[in-house]
C-alpha cells in the first residue's frame, strides 16, 4: 500500500482593518497563484514558531498577534522541497492575523524570496478577488467564498476543512 505524504504548512489570514488579506503570488513554470503568506514548518518546530518566522521572512510582519485557527487545507500536488524530498501535496493550517496595513518588507533577500518562487506581494478586496477574470489564480480557488464567510460571521468555532487536488 503507498502511503500519500503531506507536508505540513502555516498560512496566515493577514487582515487589514479594511478587510483586505494579504497575499504573495508564486511563480512556477507550470503556473503562478496567489496565495496566503506562510509554508513548511520545519521538524521540531512549533506551528505559531513557523508562523511568526514564515511572515517574517516573507512579508517583514514582527511580532504578529496570532488568532483564531480558521481552517485547515489539504493540497493535493507534487512537491519537491529544497532538500529534494518529494510530498504528496501540503497540509496547511491557516491562523487569522489581524493588523494595520503595512509596508511589504520582507527579511529575506530578493534572490531568497525567488529560490521560493516568491515574485509579489499584494492586499486584496474580497470583491476584486471575485471578479477575477481568471488570470489571477488563486489558492485555495474560491479562497473570496471562505474570506467572505469569515469577515461576515467572525472566524469559525472549529476549523472548517478544505480539500482541493491539482
Amino acid at each position: 500500500m503507498n502511503v500519500k505524504r503531506f507536508r505540513p504548512a502555516v498560512r496566515a489570514l493577514v487582515l487589514d482593518p479594511g478587510g483586505h488579506v494579504l497575499m504573495v503570488r508564486l511563480v512556477f513554470p507550470h503556473g503562478a497563484w496567489w496565495v496566503l503568506p506562510g509554508g513548511g514548518i520545519d521538524e521540531g518546530e512549533d506551528v505559531l514558531d513557523a508562523l511568526r518566522r514564515e511572515l517574517h521572512e516573507e512579508t517583514g510582519l514582527t511580532d504578529p498577534v496570532i488568532g483564531a485557527h480558521v481552517w485547515n487545507r489539504l493540497h493535493e500536488f507534487r512537491l519537491v522541497d529544497g532538500d529534494g524530498t518529494v510530498w504528496d501535496g501540503q497540509h496547511e493550517s491557516v491562523h487569522m492575523v489581524r493588523t494595520e496595513r503595512f509596508d511589504i518588507n520582507p527579511s529575506m533577500s530578493t534572490e531568497q524570496l525567488r529560490a521560493e518562487n516568491l515574485h509579489e506581494h499584494r492586499w486584496w478586496s474580497v470583491e476584486e478577488m471575485a471578479a477575477s477574470d481568471g488570470t489571477d489564480l488563486f489558492a485555495p480557488r474560491d479562497i473570496h467564498v471562505h474570506l467572505a464567510a469569515v469577515l461576515a460571521g467572525g472566524p469559525p468555532a472549529v476549523p472548517f476543512e478544505i480539500h482541493q487536488v491539482n
